[in-house]
């Protein structure tokens, strides 16, 4: 690693870690890689991981597992440092398919386990959800995995899975900002010890950071908008998973850590909620293959 790169690792922010319910840590801010192709996450993910990021999510669906593996190897930290996601995607939903589907994971990310794997969505048409979980109960009880989770999953789908394997996710990773905070699904995961996890956490398709509220804030601050938007998630205890190809807006979303909004700046923040997701999909319906 060269001076430079070193000099800049000794200079990021240590991001603080949540304990989850199997005893795991995961970090309370990660890096999102959707939509980087290869070429991009190969670039992209070392210029993060220089700059203090540790847990760096991805999926099948992304096209991007080659590219992320790659980053991660170049950038010379060590693979015991870092907390990886992936997601498993709906057609590879059912007992036949979740071991040759990891399999595939592991093989294109250069590494012989994640820190958290995931189904993508329920696809609740399909209804093969609860196998697949089963599937990755026996892939972490045999070390493939260390901690298993969903994406887009509702109160009815994380308890049909209580009920037939007894057993919830540690996770459950979903669209969420201040305009869609999700109160209820957040209230139903701190009753069950569920980790909330929020993709899109600056509000992509919304006109969320263009905000004159957020803006005065982040004036009183000091801030960017978007460090606003980041801190007010960490400060809610959720783990949000920006994306960004800018390595100067990178370190600006993780530095996060070292100040607080106050609590009447939290309640403002909190009256932006508009109910309106911004992507539009409905995980009682939507199919994701």
């Amino acid at each position: 690693m060269s001076d430079s790169k070193k000099d800049l690792q000794d200079a990021v922010p240590d991001v603080a870690k949540h304990v989850l319910r199997d005893g795991h840590e995961i970090p309370q801010l990660g890096l999102g890689t959707y939509p980087m192709d290869d070429a991009e996450a190969e670039a992209l993910v070392p210029e993060a991981l220089w700059r203090g990021y540790r847990l760096v999510d991805t999926a099948v669906n992304y096209g991007n597992e080659r590219g992320v593996g790659r980053g991660i190897r170049s950038s010379g930290i060590p693979r015991s440092e870092l907390f990886l996601t992936s997601k498993i995607p709906g057609r590879d939903h059912g007992r036949a398919s979740v071991r040759r589907s990891l399999e595939g994971t592991l093989t294109r990310l250069g590494t012989d386990h994640l820190d958290l794997y995931m189904i993508h969505w329920p696809n609740p048409g399909v209804d093969q959800y609860v196998q697949t979980w089963r599937e990755m109960m026996t892939a972490r009880d045999e070390g493939l995995v260390r901690s298993i989770g969903v994406s887009n999953f509702l109160p009815e789908h994380l308890l049909r899975l209580e009920a037939e394997t007894g057993e919830m996710p540690v996770v459950n990773q979903v669209e969420l900002h201040p305009q869609y905070q999700q109160e209820a699904l957040r209230r139903f995961h701190q009753e069950h010890r569920i980790l909330t996890e929020a993709w899109s956490p600056l509000g992509r398709k919304t006109d969320l950071l263009q905000s004159e509220w957020l803006a005065e804030i982040a004036r009183k601050q000091g801030r960017t908008p978007a460090q606003v938007v980041l801190r007010w998630h960490v400060q809610s205890g959720i783990v949000p998973i920006p994306k960004s190809s800018n390595p100067q807006r990178m370190a600006e979303n993780i530095d996060v850590f070292e100040w607080e909004l106050t609590d009447e700046q939290m309640e403002r923040l909190r009256m932006m909620h508009t109910g309106i997701s911004g992507s539009g999909f409905d995980p009682a319906v939507h199919e994701e293959m």
